[in-house]
């Protein structure tokens, strides 16, 4: 007899309806699973039989073979099991068939035929929906998450026993209540630029860096608090809209961070990778593609310390992100566009000891040394970082000093930012070039000689820093704050 269930898998950061069709033929007892199953999905079959025979459910007898279709694309994980334990039962009729065909069933079964949670589960619930599923049964772990998709009726189960009762007309004390994105308040990053001592141009250069989302680069010398002013920098970014948080959800539920129970993220996220990463992890992919770090900080920071360790080939992958605010990888197993629109945040210090231009420390690097060690960055990927700031060390009575700065809340509100910010794009300036004429002229010796992402770069660090002092109203609106090409001249002095 056939038997047809329904879950659902990712492709990329997006999901899909995967038609689970199970049968049943005589002959020599066998269970195969074909459709492209991963290692981890070939080994259903012992966890399935398992969990069906130890819940008291009977095993359908003779060959059996289940199908996942589409069967052309690779499917990855241990998700399919509760609705292959579903189709399964259906084919002896212990649920009926007709039950089935309303709702999507996802969840990892163990051998006593308890459920466990499933990264991924945002994106398969959307993609469930649009393909006109009203119902998702899934782990209880992953009901917050999938309670974000609005027009759904969700199941939180614990076991094999608690899908059963649902499809048997018995759920409503598995319902969970389902909660937009909009609900509840948004969170702000513990570190608070109350902390920080002196450091009044940095506090200001990241000011001007949150307020028109540019990238920024701290050269300074060990110690000078470079990584404490980076870890703050979200701090005084502006609350993410629903859509923009349902957007990082989305990709941390792909990625497996997700926390249980929490639903969707409020903070905007702050990614600080060490220096030996691979130029995989940070842009994304792998045999089952996965979004890098540069994806994980959509809508936040990127924090590189140590930005001439990193190896060339891992920041040079940036360099196409930065410009377009996407990365595409392309794989044996398909093509994936992953977003990455984020702000890069980079630390270094001016030559290889740390101490150049100090006056408590002396520099044992030679003219050559630093030239070798500031090489390590190519011009393309300087060219895309707009502010270039100089941190020094804070004297000791400053440091012991009482006085305290401004708050990060009570920068936010100087800002009254109404969204992510991010710098027009080279088009539109180009568009206010007769306009800000004069200022070209008074700000360079020859500005027609500006290359046009030098050009644009110089005209939006003019804009947002207007904007912070408030000599002018910000020109730029909320449609442009939503795409963030990064463009930036380069600057010659980080080796001063």
């Amino acid at each position: 007899m056939l038997a047809l269930a329904h879950s659902a898998a990712m492709l990329g950061i997006d999901g899909y309806v995967v038609r689970v069709e199970a049968d049943s033929a005589p002959g020599t007892p066998g269970f195969t699973i074909i459709g492209l199953p991963d290692r981890a999905l070939s080994e259903a079959c012992h966890r399935v039989r398992a969990a069906l025979i130890n819940c008291g459910y009977q095993f359908p007898a003779g060959r059996v073979l289940v199908n996942l279709a589409p069967a052309d694309i690779r499917k990855v994980g241990p998700g399919f099991d509760l609705a292959i334990a579903l189709a399964l039962l259906a084919i002896d009729e212990q649920v009926d068939t007709l039950a089935l065909q309303g709702l999507v069933a996802l969840g990892e079964l163990a051998l006593d035929g308890t459920s466990r949670a499933v990264r991924g589960i945002l994106p398969m619930a959307i993609g469930a929906r649009s393909a006109g599923f009203d119902a998702l049964l899934v782990p209880r772990e992953n009901a917050a998450e999938a309670a974000l998709v609005e027009g759904m009726r969700i199941y939180a189960i614990g076991s094999l026993h608690d899908a059963v009762a649902t499809v048997l007309g018995h759920g409503e004390k598995f319902r969970f209540a389902c909660r937009p994105p909009s609900a509840g308040h948004a969170a702000h990053a513990t570190a608070d630029f109350h902390d920080v001592r002196g450091q009044a141009a940095a506090k200001r250069a990241l000011e001007i860096a949150a307020a028109g989302g540019h990238n920024a680069l701290l050269v300074g010398p060990p110690g000078c608090g470079k990584t404490m002013l980076a870890r703050r920098l979200p701090s005084i970014l502006p609350e993410m809209s629903p859509a923009e948080a349902l957007e990082v959800t989305k990709l941390y539920s792909v990625a497996g961070l997700l926390e249980a129970e929490h639903g969707i993220v409020r903070t905007r996220p702050f990614r600080a990778p060490h220096h030996t990463i691979s130029q995989v992890a940070l842009c994304g992919g792998g045999s089952s593609p996965r979004p890098g770090e540069i994806s994980l900080a959509q809508n936040g920071v990127l924090f590189l310390d140590e930005l001439p360790e990193f190896s060339r080939s891992a920041l040079e992958v940036m360099r196409q992100p930065l410009e377009e605010g996407t990365i595409t990888i392309a794989r044996s197993a398909g093509t994936f566009t992953y977003p990455a629109r984020f702000t890069l945040l980079a630390s270094m210090n001016p030559c290889p000891c740390g101490f150049r231009g100090t006056r408590t420390s002396e520099c044992r690097c030679d003219d050559a040394a630093v030239a070798r060690y500031i090489a390590k960055l190519s011009g393309p990927l300087l060219d895309r970082i707009d502010l270039h700031v100089d941190v020094a060390r804070v004297a000791f009575d400053e440091m012991a000093g009482r006085a305290v700065g401004d708050s990060s809340a009570a920068i936010r509100v100087r800002f009254n930012t109404s969204g992510f910010a991010a710098p027009l794009t080279i088009p539109t300036v180009g568009s206010r070039v007769p306009t800000y004429a004069d200022t070209a002229r008074s700000t360079t010796r020859q500005p027609t000689s500006f290359a046009r992402r030098r050009r644009a770069g110089t005209f939006r660090r003019g804009l947002s820093i207007a904007s912070h002092e408030s000599r002018e109203p910000s020109p730029i609106s909320p449609a442009q704050r939503q795409s963030k090409p990064h463009t930036s001249p380069k600057r010659s002095a980080i080796a001063r």
